[in-house]
């Protein structure tokens, strides 16, 4: 009875055995599947970290671009509200403050009146200049007359001549005058103040000599 039992358990293994070839090597497999799986777990954990810090990187290029730009929109901005707010035409008492001209108005009005102040310059500058020499001419007349001035009481010192009536003063006086007036009639060219100014110096310095007003003076004292 014990060998037709053991013959019987025998008989059973090997039903199993035909029937589940598997079985036994079952739980090996699944160890060798489940570490499999966490391995790929980790590697695409790695990867996603790797696309996440490439992406934030990405992310913050964009955003410091994003913000150097606009930081650069607005000091144009700035720049083109302090432009208006200097240049007076582009400021209009019909507009009202606060009235924002475009960028193209602001700059063409801004050019325009650039080429207005250099035209200013050019002209006042020529206007000094025309000054200038008008300086330099009286200051030659005014030491002409100081060395007459001179000469004159140089003369005749410590005399004293009778006194001469307000009438003979007026009229010797007249009389030079009408004699540098001719001189000066015929020397004094009119076309444009370059040639009035180089024309005056010249007069003055040939025909207003002390020596000469006063051999003037004496001739026509002489013939009163």
């Amino acid at each position: 009875m014990a060998e037709a039992s053991t013959g019987s358990n025998e008989g059973e293994e090997r039903e199993t055995d035909i029937r589940y070839p598997f079985s036994r090597c079952s739980s090996t497999g699944s160890i060798h599947t489940l570490t499999s799986s966490a391995n790929n777990t980790d590697v695409t954990d790695d990867e996603d970290s790797d696309r996440g810090g490439q992406m934030s990187y990405i992310e913050r290029r964009r955003e410091a671009h994003t913000q150097a730009e606009q930081k650069r929109r607005n000091a144009i901005n700035k720049g083109y509200d302090s432009l208006q707010d200097l240049v007076p035409t582009c400021q209009s008492s019909e507009q009202g403050q606060g009235y924002k001209m475009s960028k193209a108005t602001i700059l063409q009005k801004s050019i325009d009146y650039i080429q207005f102040l250099k035209k200013e310059k050019s002209k006042q500058e020529e206007e000094v200049a025309a000054l200038q020499k008008e300086v330099v001419a009286l200051t030659i007349m005014k030491l002409n007359y100081e060395q007459i001035v001179s000469a004159h009481q140089r003369q005749q010192p410590g005399q004293h001549s009778k006194q001469i009536s307000d009438e003979v003063k007026f009229q010797v006086f007249r009389a030079v005058m009408d004699s540098l007036y001719q001189t000066f009639d015929q020397c004094i060219s009119t076309n444009n103040f370059a040639e009035i100014s180089g024309s005056v110096i010249s007069w003055v310095e040939e025909h207003c000599k002390p020596q000469v007003n006063v051999d003037i003076a004496a001739n026509i004292a002489n013939q009163m």
